[in-house]
Formats: C-alpha cells, sequence, structure tokens
C-alpha cells in the first residue's frame, strides 16, 4: 500500500477497514476463516462497502480517509486506483494468493471512491453490465466505437 508517510497503516485504512469489520462481524468472519463469504454474499459486501464510502462525502477529512481522499478530486482517486490495480497485479502474478485477495478488497475499494469522485453510482455500472450480459467479449470488442 503506497500512499502518505504521513498517515499510519492503520489511519490510512481505516474506512476501509471499518467497511470490512462490519461485513465481517456481519458474517462471524475470522481472519483465519474469510470463506464463510460466499460469491452470494459479494453482491451484499460490495452494497454495504458503498454505503459505507458514500456515507464519507463531506465528512471530516481528519477523520476519515475516505473524505481525505473525496476532498482531493478525481485525481487523486485515479492515481489511487492505478496504484492498486498495480499492486494487485503483482501479487497475482506472485502467485500469492491471500496477498491477492487482499490487495482485490484494496482495488474496489478505490474504485468506489474513484466512482464516488466522479459522481458515478454503482447502478450506472450495473446497467452497463445488464446491457451487456449476453454478448461475446469478441462483439462487443469489435463493436465499439473507435
Amino acid at each position: 500500500m503506497t500512499g502518505n508517510p504521513k498517515i499510519s497503516h492503520t489511519e490510512f485504512r481505516s474506512d476501509h477497514v471499518e467497511s470490512m469489520n462490519t461485513m465481517a462481524s456481519d458474517h462471524r468472519i475470522t481472519e483465519s476463516d474469510r470463506r464463510l463469504v460466499t460469491k452470494a454474499s459479494l453482491g451484499d459486501s460490495l452494497e454495504r462497502l458503498w454505503q459505507v464510502i458514500d456515507s464519507r462525502r463531506g465528512a471530516d477529512p481528519a477523520t476519515s480517509y475516505t473524505a481525505k481522499l473525496l476532498g482531493r478530486g478525481r485525481a487523486k482517486a485515479a492515481q489511487k486506483f492505478g496504484e492498486e490495480a498495480v499492486e494487485t497485479v503483482i501479487e497475482a502474478v506472485r502467485h500469492d494468493n491471500p496477498a491477492l485477495v487482499g490487495e482485490s478488497a484494496d482495488l474496489l475499494y478505490h474504485l468506489f471512491v474513484l466512482w464516488a469522485a466522479c459522481g458515478i453510482e454503482p447502478s450506472e455500472v450495473a446497467a452497463e453490465l445488464a446491457h451487456r450480459e449476453g454478448t461475446s467479449g469478441i462483439d462487443e470488442k469489435r463493436n465499439r466505437k473507435k
């Protein structure tokens, strides 16, 4: 995780950890047993994560890392998302699945922060995904405007 060296690792991820802890308590997940969360619960987990991020709009940046990121605007949110994407790829290439799971959670968090910074709602992305359902990836790419 990269970031401001003045922000401790714990403080840096406080909002993200808070949302993950909420999800964990909802599912009685312990650090050693993440597999209790099934594929079916990913949607609920992502919805709760979005609600936490959305609730931080206008919050005090001194107490909320998410509010601080949102206050720094679209470019900073995009930069952080890019950093997390690279870290996720590194863990995948290293075949470190536990680290990949953690980086994936960070990546999703930063994607949602980027959406919030850009004024995009998850429902917009869901509508685009629904629009693409049933379309071959090859056909979808071929039909994109160039």
